[in-house]
């Protein structure tokens, strides 16, 4: 069984960790909360204020449930920043808020649950969580009839890679490309399948004359075929993976609201340093580290920067230039 990526985890552990809480009314420490579920304070604190610390009153004109409280050693409310206990203020049961969350982290916590689904398919109380999740972003369905999880749609071809993969076969794929205009047609070999923050993904052959594989993810897929052609798997196929999902360091500066695009884009996210307004970050960046550098500060907006290396800030202007050439373009120009 895959593992599901690490931002899933931490998100798919909140409903234990309120759990716990509720056992304790007069609160837990954060450092013994932390050693109960295998993680470290500073990412369970990070996890707690994304969901319940927000401060959405001055925009919204709405004030957020009182739902934790963050205390000191005293047991006296303290800065959630640096509070050394939480506990659970609420007389009745805990939700995730999820009205209250912006829609950059609703959408993050939605994308988590449809890939967590993916591994647990018979996980009905989350499938139910997934439908909250999406009226609360799309609105009531207009029908009353129950709708099929979205996530039947998001890697419906999953099962058909998993037996090419397992006998060997080669498959014929119509892919939409990722980083540039088009859509192509190729036989490919999938050697392996792995559960990224964006999706499924398919690392196949044949190896290019230089070495290389090349990867695919499943949702921008459009059609497979599953052909009779068999394929030998390369004898240095590990060195080959390895080389595939090999990463680039690179340090941006992203503003608070939009710290979730660093987990969308990158493999690994390491803060540096954080204030009130902005988070610098580590991230390791899969090929091609530019076109993903120049998406992830379109979305993330104009006060995202990279720190290091600098010349790679310009990859936003890049991908801007390309995306409004590309939509802009009359039928038939860009292939």
């Amino acid at each position: 069984m895959s593992t599901p990526p690490r931002y899933v985890a931490r998100i798919a552990r909140l409903p234990q960790v309120f759990e716990h809480l509720a056992r304790h009314p007069e609160g837990v420490a954060l450092e013994t909360l932390a050693a109960d579920f295998g993680t470290t304070v500073a990412e369970l604190r990070e996890d707690l204020l994304a969901f319940y610390t927000a401060d959405l009153a001055a925009e919204w004109l709405s004030a957020r449930p009182e739902v934790l409280e963050f205390l000191g050693p005293e047991g006296t409310a303290e800065d959630p920043g640096t509070a050394g206990i939480v506990r659970i203020a609420a007389d009745g049961p805990v939700d995730l808020g999820v009205e209250y969350v912006d829609a950059g982290e609703l959408g993050h916590v939605y994308t988590a649950a449809l890939a967590l689904l993916d591994i647990e398919p018979g996980n009905t109380e989350l499938a139910d969580a997934i439908d909250v999740l999406a009226e609360t972003m799309f609105g009531a369905p207009e029908t009353a009839e129950p709708a099929e999880p979205a996530v039947a749609d998001w890697n419906r071809l999953l099962p058909q890679f998993q037996r090419a993969r397992e006998q060997r076969r080669a498959v014929r794929v119509v892919y939409s490309r990722a980083w540039r205009p088009g859509v192509s047609e190729r036989e490919i070999e999938p050697y392996h399948l792995v559960q990224t923050r964006r999706g499924w993904e398919v690392d196949a052959g044949p190896v290019g004359p230089d070495g290389s594989l090349r990867t695919y993810l499943l949702s921008n897929i459009r059609s497979v075929e599953v052909l009779e052609r068999t394929f030998e798997v390369p004898a240095d196929v590990e060195e080959l993976l390895a080389a595939q999902r090999a990463t680039t360091r690179v340090k941006v500066v992203l503003p608070q609201s939009a710290r979730w695009v660093a987990d969308f884009y990158a493999e690994r996210v390491t803060f540096v340093r954080d204030d009130h307004e902005h988070a610098e970050v580590d991230l390791e960046l899969l090929p091609p580290v530019g076109p993903r550098v120049g998406r992830l500060l379109l979305v993330a907006g104009p006060d995202a920067l990279v720190v290091d290396p600098p010349e790679l800030q310009d990859e936003a202007v890049t991908a801007a230039e390309e995306l409004v050439a590309h939509h802009t373009a009359r039928p038939g120009l860009v292939s």
